[in-house]
């Protein structure tokens, strides 16, 4: 059995088509059949169902794959840690953020970068954060930055509390004035708003907020883009609903400024989650290990634009 033929079926497995698996993994079609087609000899037992195309795995085949991601993932610990002694941390982090946290991870990946320069990285920012922790589970990610999912992850042995994420408002100056210092959430029936959509974990936790104080959010565009949101609020026709977390990624336009939202104060820790099973990722380790060492609180409260410090005030507008 060889390394090879588990890395042809582990992406047989995620793609679930011949063809894209092949090109995953930069071989011809042909060739990774003939790989899978021989692992099943070896093991004596049908891993994949045919026909003239892949119509899923056997129940042999399931189980092997979850050996196979171990596998893999144990081999790729044992290459990091062995080039680790030699000369110091190198490879690929396979990291994974939470839409919401796609700017402050920049805070994190600076100073480990500065500290592994010879490792490189892998930055996916479209998960959400339950397949995310599916994903680390399955051996695909090396280390995960998550919003909190109803205390399970706060439960999770190897998570790390990073920073807590604060709601705030982006507006053009000219609909929310800077004589306003704050707004109360049943103050924004006034306003056009946009949010993010209610699939987004980010927009459910806030649902779930002001359901606690018999509020509701409505706003007029829902999306899945905060970048998105941050663009029709400078257009000065409406109001955003967005992370604190963004202030530092977008230029700091003078008509455009941020709001805290007070009554209740929306806001929810990140962590920094690696995998369950040891041997750990030695790169998803050193990754938290940066992160756990970070005040992230104090650095995202810095990339925000003047006017929006108030954030931690809580006294009526």
């Amino acid at each position: 059995m060889l390394f090879r033929q588990l890395e042809y079926f582990v992406a047989l497995a995620r793609e679930r088509h011949f063809a894209r698996a092949a090109a995953v993994c930069y071989v011809s079609q042909p060739a990774l059949s003939e790989a899978i087609r021989k692992l099943e000899h070896e093991l004596g037992v049908p891993l994949v169902n045919r026909d003239r195309s892949f119509e899923g795995l056997t129940p042999e085949g399931e189980r092997l794959v979850i050996w196979a991601r171990k596998i893999l993932a144990d081999h790729e610990s044992l290459k990091q840690e062995v080039a680790a002694m030699r000369s110091g941390l190198e490879g690929r982090l396979r990291l994974a953020v939470a839409p919401g946290t796609s700017t402050t991870v920049s805070l994190l990946l600076e100073p480990f970068c500065s500290a592994h320069p010879l490792v490189r990285v892998s930055l996916d920012t479209r998960l959400s954060s339950s397949e995310i922790l599916e994903r680390l589970d399955r051996f695909e990610l090396d280390a995960g930055v998550v919003i909190a999912e109803g205390g399970g992850v706060a439960g999770h042995p190897f998570a790390t509390e990073v920073y807590s994420e604060h709601t705030v408002l982006v507006a053009a100056r000219d609909l929310v004035p800077d004589s306003i210092s704050q707004l109360s959430w049943s103050e924004l029936g006034q306003y056009p708003l946009c949010a993010l959509n209610p699939t987004m974990r980010g927009r459910s936790l806030i649902d779930e907020a002001l359901a606690a104080h018999d509020l509701v959010l409505r706003p007029e565009i829902e999306t899945d883009s905060i970048a998105s949101i941050y663009s029709l609020a400078a257009t000065g026709r409406w109001a955003g609903v967005v992370p604190r977390g963004w202030f530092g990624a977008f230029p700091r336009a003078s008509d455009v400024r941020f709001v805290p939202l007070v009554q209740p104060e929306v806001s929810f820790p990140v962590y920094v989650v690696t995998g369950l099973t040891e041997p750990r990722s030695l790169l998803g380790a050193a990754f938290a290990s940066t992160a756990k060492a970070l005040a992230l609180d104090e650095l995202v409260a810095f990339a925000a634009p003047s006017g929006a410090r108030e954030l931690g005030s809580t006294s009526p507008a």
